[in-house]
């Protein structure tokens, strides 16, 4: 990854309503040059609306959304210029044939490099002849990644991409987002397949219910979370009790398996080496318990808060 200071987009305190509906409630993120930035959150996070008001196609009720540090909304040729988007549902024109559709969206940005074309064809394993209503999901993603990939931008606006690929074209996809970031393009992948986006990504922002709940690097968030041990040990549960920073264990027979906070890992590893130990594994969090954890938290203190709350009311 090669950065400067300057974030590629960069949004302050971003609201968009529908009604009474919030869709944003004050998103604040920022995306460095050259990285390929997660923004994860489950389906009605905000992720596509923030994604729509980047790409100009939505006027955001308050707050401010710039794109190489020009208003998407006021000036959407000028900030759009440079940018190729995907969808994660794709829809096509029926009658065009696949090769016509790629023609058509890479020509809104200046037409296709002919041999990048064909080689993205070939990768893809895609059937350019043949009419776009007759194509799979899958293969309507396909269209829209070749567009996408066939002529150079700075910036790349991925919303759920790889939906509808398999395995073999997932990895052909990460292998063109590693080719463009290479060449020093920014990537904002939106998705909530949490695997595709350990697999890329430099930087991570979890959205909740329209607002950035964390963000940092992978190796930052993980910080947050703990380390999953198993081994295997005569260790008394009695004993284990009373280690610090150990949770949720569990004991079947001689294997042991708990969560230990990062803070007490090394005292964690010094007790289990005292107590003796014939196997052990340890797994450093994955960023799905990283996901569910800020979820299970979150939701766990907002019913805590609504009972609280009834109490009180039935006390009055």
């Amino acid at each position: 990854m090669n950065t400067d200071s300057t974030p590629v987009i960069h949004t302050s305190d971003l609201v968009k309503n529908f009604g009474r509906t919030s869709a944003l409630a004050g998103l604040d993120l920022s995306v460095l040059q050259g990285e390929v930035h997660g923004f994860l959150g489950p389906n009605g996070a905000g992720k596509s609306t923030t994604l729509r008001i980047l790409l100009g196609l939505m006027r955001p009720t308050s707050g401010t959304a710039r794109v190489f540090g020009i208003d998407p909304w006021s000036e959407p040729v000028r900030a759009h210029r440079d940018v190729a988007y995907v969808p994660g549902d794709v829809t096509l024109w029926p009658n065009l044939t696949g090769g016509e559709v790629i023609d058509l969206l890479a020509g809104l940005r200046g037409g296709a490099d002919e041999n990048l074309r064909r080689e993205l064809i070939d990768e893809f394993d895609f059937e350019p002849r043949k009419k776009a209503r007759t194509y799979s999901k899958g293969n309507r993603q396909k269209a829209a990644l070749i567009a996408a990939f066939s002529r150079p931008a700075r910036l790349y606006l991925l919303d759920e991409p790889s939906s509808g690929l398999d395995p073999v074209m997932d990895a052909v996809f990460r292998r063109h987002v590693r080719r463009v970031t290479s060449d020093g393009a920014t990537v904002l992948l939106s998705s909530h397949i949490l695997s595709e986006v350990e697999k890329l990504c430099d930087r991570v922002t979890i959205i909740r219910s329209g607002v950035a709940v964390e963000s940092g690097t992978l190796a930052e968030l993980r910080h947050l979370t703990r380390t999953r041990f198993r081994v295997t040990s005569a260790v008394k549960p009695e004993v284990l009790s009373t280690w610090r920073g150990i949770h949720d264990l569990s004991i079947d027979g001689a294997t042991i398996e708990f969560d230990a906070d990062a803070a007490d890992l090394g005292y964690v590893l010094n007790a289990l080496a005292t107590a003796g130990i014939t196997a052990i594994t340890a797994a450093p969090p994955s960023l799905e318990e990283l996901f569910m954890r800020h979820y299970g938290l979150q939701a766990a203190g907002q019913a805590s808060h609504k009972s609280q709350q009834s109490q009180k009311s039935q006390v009055l």
